[in-house]
């Protein structure tokens, strides 16, 4: 019986082993998708407990805390952060195989050098060891980010941001990158109910009208070109699919007229407006060298009456199954046929797309860098052993795995650096896998620049160059 998360932890054969060790694990991280904000990076505040660093805002725990049938109370509700702490230690303990028993030890194994099991029993000792070494200091969020040996990572951020806190963080002496990545999700989703005032916050911060389709476009470009001289690499969209419906001028300005005034839309306009849009959107990306992430294939907000009660983002998304591959051929290919195809990396949460993204890629490939498109890394709910491992055997099976960007923690926790550790583990143990069976020659040359190259340099070159 091998020992729990011991150093060779899911390496289990001698050529995994040397490829994490040799190659991977000291490889710095560039988390290039994340929902850390620049502001709390700048304000740098100590924590009180590991309830402010693990469980204040991170829906995986809560959603599992729910499944255990924990109280609301303790979950985001007024509970006491220590209750909280030991409800979710008690859900700890029947979350065998879930990705969050690894992550969750990995990092109290990391930060607070505490290798005892997280359970019922054990909650107490380890709420106080964690609060002794807190209060000792060392967790800032600086401090946590440049002891995860971070190189750099991108926030996601509105266009009506004024990146103010990205400014102030470059006028400090922290050395690791924190670049915004422009997330447009607002301009798209015209049927929200708040779209009307975030129209209103776009003329504001642009300084232009926007009363018109045209208008809106003019204050995004202005947006980009502000966000693009405060370091800007990157974009997100969160699409559940492209749906391909090409539009004239004339019906996106009647379209962004009755959103702009909270009228009701149609599917038809819903669905021009968008893909409209996002070819705008992809276009000016490639003039301004952004790279384009989509993800794609996520049903959001399921639970009105939770919606309603504590909003979005906490955790009431589930995975949807649209059929993506038609609308979203055709938008690539739009943006290809104008020279306008940005460097592009696609997710899905829905793991049947898989091999929809991983042929999709082969169709738009180019000489301008290596994997210009890319298959984003398992994402969300495939955020585990056994959707890495297929997302990255679908890589391998249909393009090049070894010009793959790699991991990125899509996350709002600090503590969260370690899913990258998790990701080199698996990825180590399935290339280690192939070498021992006779699948790849056991060239020292060539699998580090393999795995050094995923577990970071692919990722650095591929957004800065």
């Amino acid at each position: 019986m091998k020992k729990f998360m011991d150093k060779d932890f899911l390496l289990d054969t001698e050529a995994a082993k040397m490829l994490f060790h040799s190659f991977a694990e000291a490889e710095p991280i560039f988390d290039w998708h994340c929902h850390l904000t620049a502001k709390e990076i700048y304000e740098n505040k100590q924590p009180d407990n590991i309830y402010d660093l693990w469980l204040s805002g991170d829906h995986y725990k809560w959603r599992a805390m729910r499944s255990a049938g924990i109280d609301e109370k303790y979950i985001t509700g007024d509970g006491d952060p220590k209750e909280k702490f030991i409800s979710f230690a008690k859900t700890l303990t029947l979350a065998i195989g879930n990705p969050l028993f690894h992550w969750s030890h990995l990092e109290l194994q990391r930060y607070f050098g505490i290798d005892t099991v997280l359970n019922e029993d054990t909650a107490e000792e380890i709420w106080n060891e964690t609060k002794r070494k807190i209060d000792e200091g060392g967790f800032t969020p600086r401090e946590i980010i440049k002891k995860s040996n971070v190189f750099a990572l991108c926030t996601t951020d509105d266009p009506c941001d004024d990146l103010l806190y990205h400014q102030k963080l470059r006028e400090t002496d922290f050395s690791v990158k924190v670049l915004p990545a422009f997330r447009p999700d607002k301009a798209i989703n015209i049927e929200t109910h708040d779209f009307p005032s975030w129209i209103s916050a776009l003329s504001s911060v642009s300084g232009l009208s926007v009363s018109t389709y045209t208008e809106m476009k003019a204050a995004l470009i202005q947006r980009m070109d502000f966000f693009k001289e405060n370091g800007c690499a990157a974009s997100d969209q969160a699409v559940a699919s492209v749906v391909y419906a090409p539009a004239t001028e004339a019906e996106l300005e009647e379209i962004f007229k009755k959103a702009a005034s909270g009228q009701p839309l149609t599917k038809d306009e819903l669905d021009k407006y968008k893909y409209e849009t996002l070819c705008f959107f992809g276009r000016e990306y490639a003039k301004r060298g952004f790279v384009m992430e989509l993800h794609l294939g996520a049903m959001r907000n399921n639970s009105t009456r939770m919606f309603k009660s504590i909003g979005p983002d906490t955790g009431f998304d589930s995975v949807d199954d649209p059929q993506i591959a038609f609308g979203l051929s055709r938008f690539l290919d739009e943006l290809d046929k104008d020279g306008l195809l940005p460097k592009t990396v696609l997710f899905c949460l829905n793991p049947k797309d898989n091999y929809v993204l991983g042929t999709m890629l082969g169709n738009f490939q180019s000489s301008e860098a290596v994997g210009k498109l890319q298959f984003g890394s398992a994402w969300w709910f495939n955020d585990n052993i056994d959707g890495m491992r297929t997302q990255m055997k679908s890589l391998a099976n249909l393009g090049v795995l070894g010009g793959f960007v790699g991991m990125v923690t899509d996350s709002r926790s600090f503590l969260s650096y370690p899913r990258h550790e998790y990701f080199r583990r698996i990825l180590c143990a399935l290339v280690g896998s192939w070498v021992e069976s006779g699948l790849y020659p056991y060239d020292e040359k060539a699998l580090e620049k393999i795995i050094r190259g995923i577990s970071f340099e692919n990722a650095k070159r591929y957004l800065l160059g």
